[in-house]
């Protein structure tokens, strides 16, 4: 939607077209005349238009028939926001968005008046190079309106980048991490002093909660905390909240509960 919103930003009624009513449509359709990438954009739209408009002519009964009959035609499922924003969409997925709005910024005259966002000398190759970053990502299972409380917790990156690296390391621990200071005496009885408590407390905040989303995590990442001292290995986590980021590391001893008498 922020995309849709650049790239409509004082465009030329000529390039919009007089009786389109999607804009972004016609902007594709007219940028896929001069550039090859866009025009395969657009058959690829047209595709998909024609997939949902089939399945809703479809009668409900015959649907499960013909997934019975073939195994190698699927129509793909587009939810409504989806179709709403299926160019710039598909263009993302295939991974040439950046690669359009590039060519779009470059030839900025043709489309746009000189006030408009991407013909700026500054802002409009900083929004293509924006959108290197998505494009190069892989969309194989995009995010759902909860994605807030169905990601993974940091507990369980821990556990699947332990499972994914155990075959390229032989020095990878077997044994998964308790996320918690655990103090044993002689005795077998535990208790916890207050370092251990708020120690407790900083590592369970790796979970995700109401607050805090986590963006990212990994396993075994090597800290030098000073140059005569052996590099640490621990659990590096990026956290988004409402007001910024916030990266943490927390050594391997301190997640595993034998923080010990090390410093």
């Amino acid at each position: 939607g922020v995309v849709e919103a650049c790239l409509l930003h004082m465009l030329k009624r000529r390039a919009a077209g007089f009786l389109r009513t999607d804009k972004v449509a016609a902007l594709f359709t007219k940028v896929g005349k001069t550039c090859p990438v866009a025009g395969d954009i657009c058959k690829k739209v047209q595709e998909l238009q024609q997939q949902v408009e089939s399945r809703k002519n479809q009668p409900s009964g015959q649907e499960p028939l013909k997934r019975q009959g073939s195994t190698t035609s699927k129509t793909p499922v587009l939810t409504p926001q989806a179709i709403k924003h299926i160019w710039v969409r598909t263009a993302l997925i295939e991974k040439v968005l950046d690669k359009i709005v590039q060519y779009i910024v470059d030839n900025c005259s043709k489309y746009y008046e000189k006030e408009a966002l991407l013909a700026d000398p500054v802002c409009g190759p900083i929004l293509a190079s924006l959108l290197v970053g998505p494009c190069a990502l892989e969309y194989t299972k995009l995010k759902t309106a909860d994605h807030y409380w169905t990601d993974p917790s940091a507990d369980e990156l821990v556990q699947r980048h332990r499972i994914q690296g155990v075959h390229g390391r032989q020095d990878s621990p077997s044994k998964r991490p308790a996320l918690g200071i655990r103090k044993r005496h002689s005795s077998g009885s535990t208790s916890e002093d207050p370092f251990a408590a708020s120690a407790r407390e900083y590592v369970e905040s790796l979970h995700q909660n109401s607050r805090t989303h986590l963006l990212y995590g990994k396993n075994n990442v090597l800290v030098q905390p000073k140059d005569d001292l052996e590099a640490i290995p621990g659990y590096l986590s990026l956290h988004q909240s409402a007001d910024n980021l916030t990266l943490k590391w927390t050594p391997n001893q301190l997640m595993n509960g034998t923080l010990g008498d090390s410093e």
